[in-house]
């Protein structure tokens, strides 16, 4: 990605950001959806085992006020809620608005950057490299070196070094590299054989 692709996800991020943040109410107390009391009651006698989930204060979170309608009558109520295994469980619906936001940003980023790579490129390596050296058959790969004229035409392209160009001869040395390998793996393999 250039320069001004990187400050324009930048920005884009940045803006996000302060959207969420300006839209979301800051109070003090917790929000009644960030505290819960769970509940998880095993079967007994006819009664089929349930979960119970209720909004209410560490304090209140037991049996008697979360089970609601409570599913036995009389004595049985005590059995029952003896039980019942309760747990006050909190969270932070900030942090995990951010961490989505943020979440959503990265893909977001890829998903530009995905768009650069299918789109743009093509045209720019046709611009610099010219139609006849993109178009090669599978053929000619194994046979001789198609991109052996690359280093050529990089350093005859423009003087000001880009990504593109050092992408690009950054590939073309990987790809000589691979070439010698096999042409030395081959030539071991017939020495052998």
């Amino acid at each position: 990605m250039d320069q001004t692709g990187a400050r324009t996800c930048f920005r884009l991020s940045l803006a996000c950001f302060l959207f969420i943040f300006t839209t979301t109410p800051v109070t003090d107390a917790k929000n009644s959806e960030d505290i819960r009391c769970k509940c998880i009651c095993p079967p007994y006698k006819d009664v089929l085992g349930q979960i119970y989930n209720q909004n209410v204060s560490l304090k209140d979170c037991n049996c008697l006020h979360v089970v609601e309608p409570m599913p036995v009558a009389g004595k049985d109520v005590e059995a029952y809620c003896l039980r019942c295994e309760c747990k006050y469980e909190e969270r932070s619906s900030g942090t995990i608005k951010v961490t989505i936001i943020i979440y959503l940003s990265v893909l977001g980023l890829l998903l530009l950057y995905m768009v650069y790579l299918t789109l743009l490129e093509p045209v720019l390596k046709r611009r610099l490299f010219g139609h006849s050296q993109l178009i090669q058959s599978d053929d000619d790969v194994g046979d001789q070196q198609p991109f052996a004229n690359a280093h050529d035409v990089l350093s005859r392209s423009r003087a000001r070094p880009n990504v593109l160009n050092k992408v690009e001869h950054a590939q073309q040395r990987w790809r000589r590299q691979v070439q010698e390998q096999r042409k030395s793996v081959f030539d071991r393999h017939v020495v052998l054989s």
